[in-house]
Order: structure tokens, then C-alpha cells, then sequence
């Protein structure tokens, strides 16, 4: 089943003279982990934010289960953030550093759903769990918990509302290489588990390798290459993807 499926979607940054997304298009199939791999700069965190309109594109289409998101109203596109979610690359700039763990995982509760404070308290413990992260990270605050640590709270916080479809963007890349691991198997194990969809975005190969079902390969805005994550590494046509695999 197709879930996601974005068409020539563009974004310019027009003070810059910047087309940071290029008629971009591919779909997303609902279970699996697609991958946009290129260098910093390229355009993929510009391209995961167009996607679910964190900001707004200049023209294509985003579709989700048919229903077009560069169309949806503002409180249609509120309802919908249940089930689209993002994961960011810097932790602790994603995150109220005056907020507790505790108080930033109940306010997607208050947001989103009625319950009370009772309620709330025990789903951000059950949440915190879910990533590996005991009940006394409730009361603790950002800049008390290592990276790895904030990363499993982001990752909560995407897990909170309950979404079918999550953009991890670099969600691995400002964490030393063991807790990178840790941190991609809790992904992988929470895919499979709650029957996630993820469009993943790394510059780095060995993590798209390690993770992903299939591959887009973005250069200055633009895709250039597609296609299984085992065939392109194992057989990439054009030659920035030759390079991107050999640095």
C-alpha cells in the first residue's frame, strides 16, 4: 500500500536565489524504511520539513493516503500530525531546555488527547519505557541526560501520538558510533513492533545500508538515483552516488 507519495515537489529559498527542493517525487510503501541519502546541504532536511509542512513548498504534492497535505487547512493539518511525525537531528535544540522529560512528553498528551493528569503521568512513563528510559528521567531536564539519552526522548515524543508514518532526519549523526547502533536498533525493533513507516535521512552510507529498504540518492535539490538499498550500493549508476559510497 502506497502511504506516502510525493510529486514534484518544490521548494525555493527566494532571498538565497535557492532551489533547495528540485520536482522532487517518490512514494513511500506503508511498513517500510525509504532512505535520502546525500551530502549536507543537498536539500533533505528541507525536503522532510516541506513533506509535512513545517515549512511551506512552492509547488508539488504531498500525498498521504491519497489526501493531499499542501491542500489540508490549518486544523485538518493539525489532526493529521497525529499520525505524521518527525525526529531531529540536534536533540537538545528540539527540546524546551526549562521543561522536565516528563512535562515535555505530557504536553503532546494535553495536545492531542483528553486524559487526565493521572493518565497522562502513567502513558509518558509507559512511552519512556517503550524507548528504554526509566520512570526517574520524569522529573529530569535536557541538559541533565546525555545525547543518546535526549535522542530516546525525541523518539518518545514522535511514539506519543500514536503516528503511522515518522521522518527520522539524521536522527544518528551527532552521536558517537556505539550509541548510533543503540540507538538504530531501537528504531528498527519499534518499526516492526508498532508497524511504522519511516523515511529516513542520512548522509552517511554505512547507516542507510543498515537500516533501509530502499534508497533515494539526492544531489543540489535533485534526485538522482532510486532504487533497492542492496542493488544501488552493490550497482550505482551515476557517479556522485559512486563517490558517496567510496568517501
Amino acid at each position: 500500500m502506497e502511504l506516502i507519495k510525493v510529486h514534484n515537489l518544490k521548494k525555493i529559498f527566494h532571498r538565497q536565489r535557492i532551489v533547495a527542493v528540485d520536482n522532487v517525487s517518490f512514494s513511500i510503501f506503508k511498513g517500510e524504511i525509504f532512505g535520502i541519502m546525500g551530502e549536507s546541504g543537498c536539500g533533505k532536511s528541507t525536503l522532510a520539513k516541506s513533506i509535512l509542512r513545517l515549512i511551506d513548498p512552492e509547488d508539488g504534492m504531498v500525498l498521504y493516503k491519497g489526501e493531499n497535505l499542501l491542500e489540508a487547512s490549518s486544523p485538518r493539518m493539525r489532526a493529521l500530525r497525529k499520525f505524521l511525525q518527525i525526529i531531529f537531528q540536534d536533540s537538545y535544540a528540539s527540546l524546551d531546555p526549562r521543561a522536565t522529560i516528563g512535562a515535555t512528553l505530557e504536553e503532546v498528551f494535553i495536545i492531542h488527547d483528553r486524559l487526565t493528569k493521572a493518565q497522562r503521568r502513567k502513558k509518558t512513563e509507559e512511552i519512556l519505557e517503550l524507548v528504554g528510559l526509566d520512570r526517574t528521567f520524569f522529573k529530569r531536564l535536557p541538559f541533565e541526560i546525555s545525547g543518546g539519552e535526549r535522542q530516546r526522548v525525541g523518539i518518545a515524543r514522535a511514539l506519543a501520538t500514536d503516528p503511522e508514518f515518522i521522518i527520522c532526519d539524521e536522527p544518528v549523526s551527532n552521536l558517537d558510533i556505539s550509541i548510533q547502533a543503540q540507538i538504530l536498533n531501537l528504531l528498527m525493533d519499534l518499526q516492526k513492533r508498532k508497524n511504522l513507516t519511516y523515511l529516513f535521512i542520512s548522509h552517511d552510507p554505512d547507516v542507510i545500508s543498515s537500516i533501509c529498504d530502499r534508497v533515494a540518492v539526492m544531489r543540489r535539490g535533485k534526485i538522482i538515483e532510486m532504487g533497492l538499498c542492496e542493488d544501488l550500493f552493490n550497482n550505482p549508476k551515476d557517479d556522485y552516488t559512486k563517490a558517496l559510497l567510496n568517501t
